[in-house]
This record gives structure tokens, sequence and C-alpha cells, in this order.
């Protein structure tokens, strides 16, 4: 393990130089990328400097405690912090998702439920709007449909950090367990009856790549532009600048039309083309990892029904940790902190046990 630390503090010290140095900031993307990985590197650094100083503390504690005893207990209190700092470090260096210092695309889709479903995916944007406002994120609208009474047949949110976050602050790093089905029990608006019904929602939550992190073929693109069009059909504008781009090699379509003009919905569609192929890459990565690893992440699988909003009961339920609270309404209110903590430890925890069995 400190062997590893090692290596890794020589790499802190190079990044150190080459935030010294001007001209790295002339390259921005990769000034992002240097500041980043300084971030994540920062807590290790600092925790295994800690430990080794304490180590020359405990010896010179017990040196003193010859003439005071004193010195013996304090002695004891600094080898208790020392293994307290070395559980530490053994989770620093814990193998992470290594989208994590990412900012994040969230896409929100209506699904089983019709006007009901559209309303409740307006209610989950209006939830991740307030949470990105608590962590003093910025969010920016790319694409969105809108259903005819008020709600989203689908949605696409940029969610990025101001300045450079610390490890597991960033958006990717919080909101990736949102990502799955969400279902809500609730009377709809439309019921006369006043019928509890069920429907649901889809979150897609893709960590936004750089230039650098996915290169794109212009040859492998067939981009379409075609006429934006509103609810119900109704023509937003006379021009075509709504834009469809279709990544050959993987079949991903993507399409925008929120923009009036042709270039900024181009530029919109590839920057969810290139989170979209990010990710892909990174699925398949993840497939060709061994079933026990596959296996021990299962507790916070995306790719499952996650959620229960029930609204009656006022009850909020996460089904892959368990984690279950009658505060519905809070929660809507973007207070989602202790069920993103839930799913973190719970992911932590997962890779602790899968290192441990390696």
């Amino acid at each position: 393990m400190f062997e590893a630390v090692r290596t890794l503090k020589a790499e802190y010290a190079d990044l150190e130089r080459q935030m010294a140095d001007p001209e790295l900031h002339s390259d921005q993307a990769n000034a992002r990328r240097v500041g980043k990985r300084y971030a994540a590197l920062v807590p290790v650094v600092r925790t295994y400097d800690e430990w080794l100083q304490t180590g020359d503390d405990i010896e010179a504690a017990r040196e003193l405690a010859a003439e005071d005893p004193a010195f013996a207990e304090e002695a004891t209190r600094l080898a208790a912090r020392r293994e307290e700092l070395a559980e530490r470090l053994q989770v620093l260096l814990v193998p992470r998702d290594p989208s994590d210092d990412k900012d994040a695309i969230l896409e929100i889709k209506a699904g089983e439920g019709g006007d009901e479903s559209a309303l409740f995916a307006g209610d989950l944007l209006k939830m991740y709007l307030k949470y990105a406002e608590s962590q003093n994120w910025k969010t920016e609208v790319l694409d969105s449909a809108e259903s005819d009474l008020g709600g989203y047949k689908s949605i696409t949110v940029a969610v990025k950090a101001k300045g450079t976050p610390g490890p597991g602050e960033a958006p990717y790093a919080k909101l990736k367990f949102e990502g799955g089905v969400h279902r809500v029990q609730r009377v709809p608006v439309t019921e006369s009856q006043g019928r509890i019904h069920t429907s649901a929602a889809g979150v897609l939550v893709l960590p936004e790549a750089e230039d650098v992190d996915v290169e794109i073929d212009p040859s492998d693109l067939r981009i379409d532009v075609f006429r934006s069009s509103g609810p119900g059909g109704q023509s937003v504008n006379t021009t075509d600048s709504a834009v469809r781009i279709t990544h050959l090699p993987t079949g991903i379509v993507v399409s925008m039309q929120n923009e009036k003009s042709q270039l900024q919905n181009r530029e919109q569609a590839m920057r969810v083309l290139r989170a979209r192929l990010l990710a892909a890459a990174q699925e398949a990565a993840d497939q060709e990892a061994s079933d026990a690893r596959r296996s021990q992440i299962r507790t916070v699988d995306r790719s499952e029904r996650i959620r229960t909003y029930n609204f009656p009961e006022n009850r909020f339920s996460d089904h892959r940790v368990g984690y279950k609270a009658h505060n519905l309404d809070q929660v809507l209110g973007g207070e989602l902190a202790p069920v993103i903590q839930a799913l973190t430890d719970a992911d932590l925890a997962a890779r602790l046990e899968a290192v441990e069995s390696q």
C-alpha cells in the first residue's frame, strides 16, 4: 500500500511543478486535467504525510516517557491516530470510477403513465435543479420536449461544477447513482375518482466528456437537419435548425432542437454524443471485469428500478440500499444528500470488499 502512495506522491510533486508553469494555462483543457488530478491526490498525500509525522511523534513520545509518564499516554493516543490514518489511506487508495471528477449530463424521460409520467419527469427535474443549486453547481438545459400539461416527455440538462471540486464532489460522482427507473405512486391531476396510479420516468446520468476523452472521426457521423417542432407538432420556427447526429459505428443517435441556431444545436448534440460514447466505452471496460467484481457492485446497479416516490404516505424509498424516509416533500425539494451518501457508502464498501477478496 505505501509503495503505491510513494508513487502517487511523486506524481503529486510533478503536478505541482506543472501548475507553477505559466505555459500550462495557455491550454485550458490540459490545465483543467492537471488541476483535477492534483485535487484528487491532495487528500492522499496529506494523509500519508500526517501518517509519517505521527510515526516520528510516537517515537519521540516513547523516548520522553522514560522521564515523564504522561508521554506514555500521548504515545498510545498517537498510535491510535496512526492506525486511523492507515485505514483512511486504504480507503483513499481503493480504485474509483475514473469519471468521478467530471461534470454530468442528466437525461430524464417520461415512461409508463402518459401525461402523469411527463408531470413526474418535471418533478424530478425540479428536484435535481434544486439539489444542484444547493451544491453551487451550474445547470444548462440542452434539449427538451414538453408535454401538453406542462411536464416533460424528455429533457437533457448539463450539470457543471464551479472551479475544481474535491474528490467525490463533482456532479457525476454525486449524481451517477440516480440513473435508473423512478416510480411514483399518487393520485394524478387527471384522475377524477381519486384513485392512486403508478407511473414511471427514466433517468440517465452520463459523465460529460471533453474532446481529449473521446476521439470522433467526422467520417463516422451522419448529420441530418430538420424543422423543430413543439408540443402537438406545432412549429417552433420556420428554418431547418434542429439537428440529428448518428454515430455510424455504434448506432448512437442524438437529436437537438432547443436552440434557434443549427450550429448551436449541433454543438449541444456533439456534447451529448461524446458523453454517450464515453459511457459506452466505460461500460464495455466494466464488462471485461471479473464476475466477482461485477457481483460486488450490484448493490448500486444503475440499470434496475431504483426508487419509489409514494405521495399518500409521504414516503421515499431507494430499493438498492434499503433506504426509506418519510420526507418525500423535502426530497422533492432537493434534499438528496442523505440517500446519495448512503449509495456512495454502499459503493465504497463493495469496492473495498472486492479489493480485499483479490
